[in-house]
């Protein structure tokens, strides 16, 4: 049973950061492409940031400059920090792991860290 637990979550001002953790655990393959998402309050989940196993990265345009996303995968783990939050960056941040698992393509999904930014 695969398990992604997200951490780092919090209320931060406009300007400040945070960092977000997700751990993927329970899986006897490897982890191909990792990445967040995050959904507000009446509006469609979006891709924030995804990096590859070899490390390619890419980013949501309203992120650019502002997020880092980066793995270590030897512990399964992959990190979001973010810098300069805005308040149109308040959503439920989701991280996100992709297997082939006998040559089949699973995602799976961790249950989310609230991210609230004040104006």
């Amino acid at each position: 049973q695969v398990q992604l637990v997200e951490s780092g979550g919090g209320l931060v001002q406009t300007g400040g950061s945070l960092r977000l953790s997700c751990v993927a655990s329970g899986s006897r393959f490897s982890i191909n492409n990792m990445g967040w998402y995050r959904q507000a309050p009446g509006k469609q989940r979006e891709l924030v940031a995804g990096i590859t196993r070899g490390g390619i990265t890419n980013y949501a345009d309203s992120v650019k400059g502002r997020f880092t996303i980066s793995r270590d995968n030897a512990k399964n783990t992959v990190y979001l920090q973010m810098n300069s939050l805005k308040p149109e960056d308040t959503a439920v941040y989701y991280c996100n792991a992709v297997m082939s698992v006998g040559g089949v393509t699973v995602s799976y999904w961790g249950q989310g860290t609230q991210v609230t930014v004040s104006s």
